[in-house]
Order: C-alpha cells, then structure tokens, then sequence
C-alpha cells in the first residue's frame, strides 16, 4: 500500500501548485476549485471561496501528493506539522530541487552527507510546507 500526502492551503494553493510543478518538472494535473462542485444548500460556499482549490495533484517523483485550500471557515495553521520526504538515487536532481524550494524559504539543514546518507537536507518553503531530500543510491552507517 503507498502512502499519499494531502497539503492544505490557506487560499495560495494554485501557486504552491504551479510552483511545485516547475520544480519537479512534472505534468500539471487538472485543478478542481469549489466553484466546480454541486451547490449545496447546506453548505453553501461565499462567492469569494468559489475560486478557491477545492483539489488537485501532482505526481512527485513516483509519488501522489494531493492539495487543497482550506475551505472557508476551517482553521488553518501553517505547515500542520507536514514534511514530505524526497527520495532520489540522483544528487544533482536533489541539489536542483532543494535550490529552488529554498528560494524564500528556510533551510533547517543544509544538504551534507549524514550517517544515514550521503547527501540529505531539509527546507521549508515559502508556503510554510518542509522537505526532507534524502539520496538513497548507497546508503551508509544504518
């Protein structure tokens, strides 16, 4: 059974999205916003939420990550406590990745070898969303 991530946003998630995409070079998925589903009476969403990401997702690296923007009303805090783990056999395709997400982020550990690894890091991003990249081609010292 393979484990998907599902990332909230607090009304930014088409560009978290697009973003996203572009630094993993992965085909951009279609976007369904709130607008899009059936009314409800019940659950009737503001004029303002209709344009909000109801859901969407890319495929990272041979993984599924869903996204959506929090709908109104919801609490959100920013990064929940999320991380999402990139596993690559490819270094430069790592040192890429991490470069970019950096780019107005927060690096809590610059890429370096561990005992764990031979190259591994971790930011988080300008959405408040961490990334752990860690290079699995020879594993060292566990």
């Amino acid at each position: 059974m393979g484990v998907e991530v599902f990332v909230n946003f607090d009304g930014n998630c088409r560009e978290a999205v697009e973003f996203y995409a572009e630094v993993f070079k992965t085909e951009k998925q279609r976007i369904m916003l709130f607008g899009d589903g059936p009314p409800n009476s019940e659950f009737p969403f503001p004029e303002e939420a209709k344009s909000l990401v109801m859901h969407t997702q890319l495929n990272i690296n041979g993984s599924n990550v869903m996204f959506s923007d929090i709908p109104p009303g919801m609490p959100f805090v920013k990064g929940n406590n999320l991380s999402l783990v990139i596993l690559s056999k490819n270094k430069d395709e790592i040192r890429a990745s991490f470069n970019k997400l950096k780019d107005g982020g927060t690096v809590g550990m610059e890429l370096q070898e561990t005992f764990w690894s031979k190259l591994y890091g971790f930011v988080t991003d300008k959405f408040g969303v961490g990334w752990q990249f860690n290079y699995c081609g020879e594993q060292i010292g566990m």
